[in-house]
């Protein structure tokens, strides 16, 4: 090869060398610094586009979550005022055996004396009831209320089929406050007894009351499992979101061990091949001795 000091070949050959390293160390820096092996569609277009989807999946995940964790509140405020209501007929069955023992005022118009202590013992713990099931309200929702048909709970991402209703409209399991109005009258909450003593006396009775607790116990049981499918259903959608995102991890997640090593390579690369350049620049000097 003809000495030249217009072409340097080994200097044009070391520059294109440490090129390739400081390329080489540039993406293992960004790898370090990310602690990703793909953070951007320009490290590897496919495997970043799965990424992205897979993470956008994630964060639809969070509003399932949310919409699971309402639905398990709607169902547990219900429950606790179904407790409330659970207690007060079991009382109120009790004294109902006693108001139907009642010989009345004589006339068979009314109850005696101690008869209209009974009845309004009853008639108060009816009172308590619709308090409780008007109050057992989350978000607008009140699954006592007749009207609240449906009331669907997203628990999945699927917007065709991912829903789960709380309450079914025509569901005979599920009562309501207008079951236990006991011929008397409900307005926004509040009860009214009917004042009639044929009706009072037809159903202020042990068998009324045991129909609406068999029937108030039926629903607070059908809640039970819905809140128990729902906590699964949350359970199990942690687990989905733990593993979609071990998932991506394994994509685009960087082996820091790996890297760390090869930064140190590349580090060590680079300055050897700064000093060959040197050294191959240097050679055009070279050929001035020649001439002196």
């Amino acid at each position: 090869m003809a000495n030249s000091i217009n072409t340097n070949r080994g200097a044009l050959v070391a520059l294109q060398t440490l090129n390739a390293t400081n390329k080489a160390l540039e993406t293992t820096q960004n790898r370090v610094n990310t602690g990703m092996s793909v953070s951007s569609a320009k490290d590897n277009g496919a495997i970043f586009a799965i990424a992205t989807s897979q993470r956008a999946e994630m964060g639809a995940q969070d509003a399932v979550k949310q919409s699971l964790q309402r639905g398990q509140s709607i169902i547990d405020v219900a429950l606790a005022a179904g407790e409330t209501v659970v207690d007060a007929l079991t009382e109120m069955k009790a004294l109902a055996v006693s108001i139907q023992d009642d010989a009345g005022n004589g006339a068979g118009d009314g109850f005696s004396e101690n008869g209209k202590k009974l009845v309004a013992d009853f008639e108060a713990l009816v009172k308590e009831v619709h308090t409780a099931l008007a109050g057992a309200k989350f978000d607008g929702v009140n699954l006592f209320d007749a009207t609240a048909a449906g009331e669907p709970v997203q628990v999945s991402t699927n917007t065709s089929g991912g829903k789960f209703v709380l309450k079914g409209g025509a569901d005979a399991t599920t009562a309501s406050a207008d079951d236990l109005k006991f011929e008397g009258t409900v307005t926004a909450g509040a009860w009214t007894s009917s004042d009639d003593y044929d009706k009072q006396k037809a159903n202020y009775t042990a068998a009324k009351v045991e129909e609406a607790l068999n029937k108030f116990t039926t629903t607070l049981a059908d809640l039970g499992t819905k809140s128990k499918s729902l906590d699964r259903q949350a359970t199990f959608v942690g687990k989905l979101q733990d593993s979609l995102e071990a998932g991506v991890g394994n994509l685009v997640d960087a082996d820091l061990a790996k890297e760390s090593a090869r930064l140190t390579a590349l580090q060590t690369k680079q300055q050897l091949g700064v000093q060959a350049l040197s050294i191959a620049n240097s050679s055009s000097s070279i050929m001035l001795s020649l001439f002196r």
